[in-house]
């Protein structure tokens, strides 16, 4: 039976900073209770929109402490816990505190740029260290690498612990594939905001949302409709979100977002280095769309 925690929209929450690059705690707080009161069903913390490659060990641990505290329950969490060196990512898992945290996410090796046999060793190695359920995270525009279906089913077959995968690929033919070829309990999660209803349609179970993080309401029902099966209303409810979900990845994630956070005085518009804020004309821009379509 699947795991149902993890089914419908789930956030890739933002990691808010101050003006002097300290995390804010206090939009960190104002995020988990909008996000709450805007009808996500489950949380994601210390994934890639929430800056995770930016915080130091110390901020990562606190951070996760922080929204579980602040969550104190009321929604399922998934944390983030990758990396591209296996024994580094396992002795992690040995060393956490796992109170508050249902699953864990963990991505495809960045860099290194493993082999097929390499990936299912490194989940398969993750599978056994993790105390809590497994979801993969396969996103080859920032990890130079793909995970194939057949290795993605591979790892599900021989691991029973690993219960979905976050599909970022952008192939819609992949994410079939596994969808055909899954277990009857294994989650086909998107990974990309625009592609959910279609993945839905298919058989998916959801999506790990970047854009629920602003435009929470809108976006929770729209994928609520899919959910449903209501696919003529879910299409038609993304046709007011479409241009706010492309503006928000125009000079990248999570740039994008935080502008829009920004402009709908939820944190600051701050990102660390490497990354850079939002130019003035992705916010006038993403102001104009949150206007015209009352998204904020």
């Amino acid at each position: 039976m699947k795991d149902t925690r993890f089914s419908g929209v789930g956030v890739a929450l933002v990691t808010p900073f101050t003006t002097d690059d300290k995390v804010d705690y206090a939009a960190l707080e104002r995020m988990v209770e909008h996000v709450i009161r805007g009808g996500v069903d489950y949380i994601v913390a210390l994934g890639s929109t929430a800056e995770a490659a930016t915080l130091r060990a110390d901020e990562r641990r606190e951070v996760l402490r922080f929204i579980v505290e602040r969550n104190a329950g009321r929604l399922p969490l998934v944390a983030g816990v990758g990396g591209n060196f296996t024994r580094g990512v396992v002795e992690q898992l040995g060393e956490m505190c796992f109170d508050g945290i249902d699953a864990i996410l963990s991505v495809v090796p960045f860099y290194n740029k493993p082999s097929q046999e390499g990936l299912y060793r490194h989940f398969s190695a993750i599978a056994e260290a993790s105390p809590c359920p497994v979801i993969l995270y396969n996103v080859p525009g920032r990890t130079g690498t793909n995970m194939t279906a057949a290795t993605t089913l591979r790892i599900a077959r021989d691991n029973g612990n690993v219960i979905g995968i976050k599909e970022a690929s952008g192939n819609i033919g992949q994410m079939q594939e596994i969808i055909d070829g899954r277990r009857e309990d294994f989650l086909v999660i998107s990974g990309d905001d625009a592609l959910t209803v279609e993945l839905v349609r298919r058989g998916g179970d959801g999506v790990i949302s970047v854009a629920a993080n602003v435009f929470t309401e809108r976006f929770t029902d729209c994928i609520g409709r899919a959910m449903q099966g209501r696919f003529d209303e879910a299409d038609k409810a993304f046709e007011t979100l479409r241009e706010a979900c492309e503006a928000l990845f125009a000079e990248g994630n999570p740039t994008g977002v935080k502008c829009a956070l920004s402009v709908a005085g939820l944190t600051a518009d701050k990102v660390r280095l490497p990354l850079v804020e939002g130019s003035g004309e992705l916010r006038e821009r993403m102001a104009k769309l949150m206007a015209e379509y009352d998204l904020r």
